[in-house]
């Protein structure tokens, strides 16, 4: 099973609508997808039509006998599970705290259901933190997307270079979110980032009208807009995304 969390310090850069769109197509592609819905706000959740409940709360959920095969859900996509969120996700770093290896606990759940799915997507909150950490001891891969401004940029380097101290991290998949190539601003930091990061996922997501519609439909654009350009960006990056994970 790969892990792919989508991760970005920086809050509002369009991480679950990657996430919930980028689960869409591969369980389109055929995939087994485990989605990990960990940002207390449980957009994901919201999207997919699941129950925001983690059973017992997010200490029992991480806890020494914590089992994610209890929390799983389905969605209305074939092939698509989920383990929603909920508001005591707040609290995850202190209960990290509270176990052995905190770093090394997000993994070792996954691996509890390891054999069941191909892939597994963290949907993450902006932060550094300790569940920040747990989550890059769990990912294959961190798709990290980029507003091309000069904040949401640097936000990158800043994470490449946190990254760069610790030991095993994972790989990142960067590419451009929420672009509008009206703006003189998006298309000089595009350029700019693309001359420091040649592997850049060539994918541009928009900042389009059809994407914003995800939260009155309540599901992934693909679901309602199909033959809309945002609905083929989404199948263009996980084509994209696929080739790393299983190359």
């Amino acid at each position: 099973m790969k892990v792919l969390a989508t991760y970005s310090i920086k809050g509002g850069v369009g991480k679950t609508t990657s996430a919930v769109n980028l689960a869409r197509e591969a369980a389109a592609a055929g995939s087994r997808v485990l989605v990990w819905d960990l940002d207390p706000q449980g957009a994901a959740t919201f999207f997919f039509r699941i129950k925001p409940k983690v059973k017992g709360g997010t200490q029992r959920l991480v806890g020494a006998k914590g089992d994610l095969v209890d929390h799983v859900r389905a969605s209305d996509i074939g092939g698509l599970h989920v383990i929603p969120a909920d508001f005591s996700l707040r609290h995850l770093d202190l209960h990290l705290d509270g176990t052995k290896r905190p770093t090394e606990r997000l993994a070792s759940l996954l691996a509890g259901v390891d054999g069941r799915y191909d892939v597994a997507l963290l949907d993450c909150p902006p932060s550094i933190s300790l569940a920040s950490e747990s989550v890059f001891g769990a990912a294959d891969f961190l798709l990290v997307p980029v507003i091309p401004t000069t904040l949401s940029s640097r936000t990158l380097y800043q994470l490449s270079e946190f990254l760069a101290g610790q030991q095993s991290p994972p790989a990142l998949l960067p590419y451009f979110s929420m672009v509008d190539g009206r703006k003189r601003l998006h298309r000089d930091v595009m350029e700019a980032v693309r001359s420091e990061w040649p592997d850049l996922l060539t994918t541009v997501v928009p900042n389009a009208s059809v994407i914003e519609r995800m939260g009155p439909e309540r599901a992934p654009v693909a679901a309602y807009a199909p033959a809309s350009a945002a609905a083929r960006t989404f199948a263009s990056l996980w084509a994209e995304v696929a080739a790393r994970l299983w190359s």
